[in-house]
């Protein structure tokens, strides 16, 4: 059973907007990944969108392909992806998990097989950035036959059409795209004709509105809530911080650690990345309190 239609009643009935951050599963290992998963909840994060590593990832920017490259470089592939979740989930029973992959997975794996290991696993969504509306209903048929929420992606300033398809498809949350191109801080996001289309997003009764692609700063959650989003999701501001310490941390587990250097060092360097992960998503999610009327 999805938990995003309590978070997101809890949330409303608090006057907040959620706010979701996006990471690599295994950037740059396993074990790091884990704790950066485990100090975005501790700063507040409602739900957690989590990348899996992918050869060819076209809809991302810079930020995060070098994401999967280091992910993908540490060995890990989809089944230590869902290990980690169920490790996240059995800590996090009420917590909403999405996962973000390229369709070629399931493909490859068999749609059936691989929704049933994602239910299996605790997760609660899945989005496929590049299978676009018109090519998703086996996707979503294995989806729902498994439990699983299928997310979509709302285009900017797409036709009502599409618009129409995406509300009708998709469940758990609606991912509208802030501006054209990939993913990246490069370019700020923009609320250009947001509105316009939380407007027809609801009236086909949409799942709640998430907005994303360049959502770096506390201004620009807000801004998204108050053009009619119910949140914002912020994936390469995210990652960009797991980048600063990721040549430390690597440095020091490939290290000779006879001496026990490295150990501290990676010790430190991992403190450092749990305290800059806390703080912003604390701030991040700071700017979601008193968006909505109660």
């Amino acid at each position: 059973m999805s938990r995003y239609p309590a978070m997101f009643a809890a949330l409303r009935e608090r006057g907040e907007g959620a706010f979701v951050p996006f990471v690599m599963v295994g950037d740059p290992d396993p074990d790091t990944s884990e704790a950066v998963i485990e100090a975005l909840i501790a700063g507040g994060a409602d739900a957690l969108e989590l990348g899996v590593p992918f050869t060819d990832p076209v809809a991302d920017g810079p930020t995060i392909q070098k994401a999967h490259v280091r992910a993908l470089a540490a060995g890990v592939g989809f089944q230590d992806c869902l290990e980690v979740v169920r490790r996240v989930r059995r800590r996090h029973p009420w917590l909403p998990i999405g996962m973000l992959i390229y369709g070629n997975v399931p493909f490859a794996m068999g749609l059936e097989r691989f929704y049933s290991e994602c239910a299996q696993a605790g997760i609660d969504s899945v989005l496929l950035p590049d299978v676009p509306i018109r090519e998703s209903a086996p996707f979503s048929w294995a989806a729902e036959e498994a439990g699983i929420d299928a997310v979509y992606i709302a285009p900017p300033s797409a036709a009502a059409e599409t618009l129409d398809a995406v509300a009708a498809a998709s469940r758990g949350y609606v991912y509208a795209v802030s501006r054209v191109g990939v993913t990246g801080t490069e370019r700020a996001s923009s609320t250009v004709g947001l509105a316009e289309s939380v407007e027809r997003l609801r009236a086909d009764a949409a799942a709640p509105v998430m907005l994303g692609f360049g959502i770096s700063t506390p201004e620009q959650v807000a801004e998204a809530i108050a053009a009619g989003a119910d949140g914002a999701i912020s994936g390469s501001a995210t990652v960009k911080i797991v980048e600063r310490y990721a040549p430390e941390i690597m440095a020091a587990a490939s290290g000779n650690n006879s001496a026990g250097g490295n150990e501290e060092r990676r010790h430190y360097a991992l403190g450092a990345l749990r305290s800059d992960l806390v703080t912003f998503t604390a701030t991040m999610k700071e700017a979601t309190h008193n968006q909505f009327a109660s």
